[in-house]
This record gives structure tokens, sequence and C-alpha cells, in this order.
């Protein structure tokens, strides 16, 4: 049972923080605690988690992805465009998802193959792939998206859980058993923890780092194939600013910024608090600018509680050598 709570212990924490969040609003405004509103907060989590559980993998590897909300952009207003054009449903995900891995590729590729330092690679794609999407609609929206299309990523499959939230649900599944139980998982927290004895030990670094910017990217096509649901309308401009969030989500779940340190569950949790702590503060009628304050906050608490548990431990080691 120790074990169990040590092995889980940040997931635990977010979960405690989650809790106290929720009753903090539900006591000041009731109508929070109703099960439309914690459906919504599970609903209006799945963009930002589906991109968070992306940017895990690629923090993990101590790398970073500030291409997120423009790679979403070029995948809303393209997958819109091939749908407007008579595309099936079904095809157009399969053309996203792939548009997805190839940008995700590009990045890796900079990264990995020609040694850029993870921020400024990215940094400098974001401008570019926002021009692109920018490019592909001439500016303009893409409208009259098909309802077989909403249908298919945001229906409604039982009840009122929608197939997003399902998607959800599956992508961290499959994320989890990725990283906990597969050699390219232990590969990635090798990778952030120690690039170089990773690489001595025989282990192909670039070709795992380059496949999580790869998988982050197909998680993204999938946020954004959501939104292309949800709001019936692709937008070259969609996605601004949601790599912060993204970001916060896997910080607030324990993933180290750092690289060498990350949980899966923890970043679904983040990216669930998250979202409950911007609709409380909508329903308790604060200013949603208030939101960006919140979000840059907490990320810098999350860094700052990972700052100091790393010296934690750091002094338990040195603690514990002395000793022997």
């Amino acid at each position: 049972m120790k074990s169990m709570i040590k092995k889980f212990s940040r997931e635990l924490e977010v979960v405690a923080a989650l809790a106290v969040i929720m009753v903090v609003f539900g006591v000041i405004q009731p109508i929070y605690f109703s099960p439309s509103n914690l459906l919504d907060i599970l609903d209006q989590s799945v963009i930002n988690g589906l991109l968070a559980i992306g940017m895990t993998l690629v923090i993990i590897t101590a790398g970073i992805d500030l291409t997120v909300g423009s790679t979403l952009a070029i995948v809303i207003v393209s997958v819109g465009n091939f749908l407007v054009m008579g595309l099936n449903p079904f095809a157009a995900v399969l053309a996203g998802a792939a548009i997805g891995f190839c940008l995700g590729l590009v990045n890796g590729i900079l990264v990995a193959k020609m040694k850029l330092q993870p921020f400024v690679a990215t940094l400098g794609m974001m401008s570019v792939y926002r021009g692109v999407a920018y490019l592909i609609t001439g500016g303009w929206p893409v409208l009259n998206i098909p309802q077989n299309f909403r249908d298919i990523m945001d229906g409604d499959v039982i009840g009122t859980l929608s197939s997003s939230m399902i998607l959800f649900l599956v992508v961290t599944v499959i994320a989890y058993i990725l990283l906990k139980h597969t050699k390219f998982g232990t590969y990635l927290y090798s990778i952030g923890s120690n690039e170089e004895a990773t690489r001595l030990s025989g282990v192909n670094v670039d070709f795992n780092k380059i496949m999580s910017y790869a998988i982050c990217g197909v998680c993204v096509a999938f946020a954004g194939m959501v939104m292309l649901a949800k709001l019936g309308t692709g937008e070259p401009a969609a996605g601004a600013s949601y790599e912060t969030n993204a970001i916060a989500a896997a910080a607030i779940g324990g993933t180290s910024l750092a690289g060498g340190k990350g949980s899966i569950i923890g970043t679904f949790l983040g990216a669930i608090l998250l979202q409950a702590l911007k609709v409380g503060l909508v329903v308790c009628g604060v200013d949603t600018f208030w939101q960006y304050i919140a979000t840059g906050l907490i990320i810098v608490f999350a860094v700052y509680v990972d700052v100091i548990q790393g010296k934690l431990a750091a002094m338990r080691l040195n603690k514990k050598a002395k000793a022997e």
C-alpha cells in the first residue's frame, strides 16, 4: 500500500488539489457541483488534455514543443478543406493525423538531427506553421463542416458522454502504456535524464526523440479535429497560446521541465484541474483575463515545486551516501 502511495504521490497531490478547488468553488457557487457543469469540465478538458499528453512525451526527453497551437491550426484548416471538398470523414481523420505526424516529424528532425535547441527550433517553426495555416485559407475561415464528421469526433455516444471524451480517455491509456510498459517509454525517460549516457548504452537517441515529437503531432492533430467538430468552423488563428496551457497541465501533473520525469495520469489530472479552475473563475464571475494570470502562476509554482523536490531528493541521497 505504501509503495503504491509513493508511486502515485504526485497524482494523489493533484487529486487533492482538484478536490480543494472544487470544494471552494462549490461553496461559493453551489451550481458548480451540478452534474452538467462537472461534465462540462471534463468535456472542455479534452482539447488541452490531448495537447498536454503529446507535450508530456516531448518534455520527458528534456525538449519542448511550442508549435502545438500552430500545428493545431494547420490540421483544422486542412481537414476542414478536405471535408468541404467531399472527402470521407474517416479518411479526413486519417489525413489529419498524418499531417500532425509529419509536422511533428519536422520538429523532431530539427532538434535531433540538426541539433537545434528545442525552444529555438519550435519557436521558429511556430511562426512558420502559423503562416502556413493562413496561406492555406488565404486568411479566411473554413465553413460548413459536415455534420457526420462532427458526430464522429464530438457526438454523444453514451448518454451525454461524447466521442471526444472517449478519445481523450483512450489516448491517455495508450500513452500511459507507451511510457510505462514499452522500451520506447523507458528510452524517453533515459534520454531526458542523461542523453549522452543513453547514447553510449546503444540506444538510438535521435530516432526516439524524433518519434516523441511525431507522436506529439498526432495528439495535436486529434485535438485540432475535436475543436473543428465542436466549433463547426476552421479558423487559421485557432490554437494561439495553447502551448502555455499544455505546458501548465503537464507541469501540474508532475512532468519536470528539465526532463527525465513525467506522468501521463498526472497530465490527465492536470488538464482537468486547470479546466476546473477556469470554469470556477467563470462561474464566480471573475474576469477571464485572470485565467491567463492563474495559468502563468501555476506554471511557475509547479516548476518551483519540482526544483525543491529535486533538491530534497539530492540531499537525501547525499545523507544516505554519508551514512554508508
